[in-house]
């Protein structure tokens, strides 16, 4: 069922269970995280605002401490389910999270108040994809960072993702087209900062299984459909769009 905005398409019961999951924690999250640290040439912000922008049940929030130690740390999400579960995990880790209630395509956040804003498989979610895309361009403050990480079209157009998950198919696009995207809005990002993961948990077709059993060969970056994409962009100092 979407929400009554039709703004974003929530997960199915299946999809909400294994948002929990540690195989989501360990598999997915946690190898984001550690991945788009890497993609980062510069020095990190000090005493950064970071936001997390669709914090789902806030299982990111310990990585995220971890690997960026921002002075602050905000979860946004338009699920009420979600943020009081994100609440109930950010008390467990002892870890102190403001919490919003919130679309990203309408960002409840002054301009240019964030340093850092991780979204981080949120974005197929999302039916006004552009508006969210321009509200993350407004909150962060010039030179600020996105860290975007995003499953493709590749993926989620495959049988078993259409059968135990829900999408807005019809916004669904390549690595080249979110790319495209973030180019387009503003941001800098240079090949370097960069990455086409291929996960075993992203080719949903056999998991890589045949790659395992040794029956075929993965195609090397270029010529496969990419599943994944990770990006470590910047707001440029001097804005060149309003």
């Amino acid at each position: 069922m979407n929400n009554p905005a039709s703004s974003y398409v929530e997960e199915t019961r299946f999809g909400f269970w294994f948002l929990q999951s540690r195989v989501w924690e360990q598999h997915v999250l946690r190898v984001a995280v550690a991945d788009l640290k890497r993609l980062i040439d510069a020095p990190l912000p000090s005493a950064a605002v970071l936001l997390d922008a669709g914090c789902g049940q806030g299982k990111s929030f310990r990585l995220l401490q971890q690997a960026f130690a921002p002075a602050q740390l905000i979860g946004l999400d338009a699920d009420s389910h979600s943020l009081a579960c994100s609440a109930r995990e950010a008390e467990r880790q002892g870890l102190s999270v403001r919490l919003l209630a919130s679309d990203c395509a309408a960002i409840q956040l002054d301009d240019a108040s964030v340093d850092m804003l991780f979204c981080h498989q949120t974005f197929h979610h999302l039916v006004e994809q552009q508006q969210a895309l321009g509200e993350f361009w407004r909150v962060l403050k010039p030179g600020g960072l996105l860290l975007f990480a995003e499953s493709t079209k590749f993926y989620i157009d495959t049988w078993v993702i259409r059968w135990l998950f829900r999408h807005p198919m019809q916004v669904q696009k390549s690595a080249e087209q979110y790319l495209a995207m973030l180019r387009d809005q503003g941001f800098e990002f240079a090949a370097r900062n960069v990455s086409y993961p291929y996960l075993w948990w992203s080719r949903a077709k056999d998991f890589g299984l045949l790659e395992r059993w040794g029956l075929r060969q993965p195609k090397p970056p270029g010529q496969r459909d990419e599943t994944l994409v990770n990006l470590a962009a910047r707001k440029p100092l001097e804005q060149a769009r309003p």
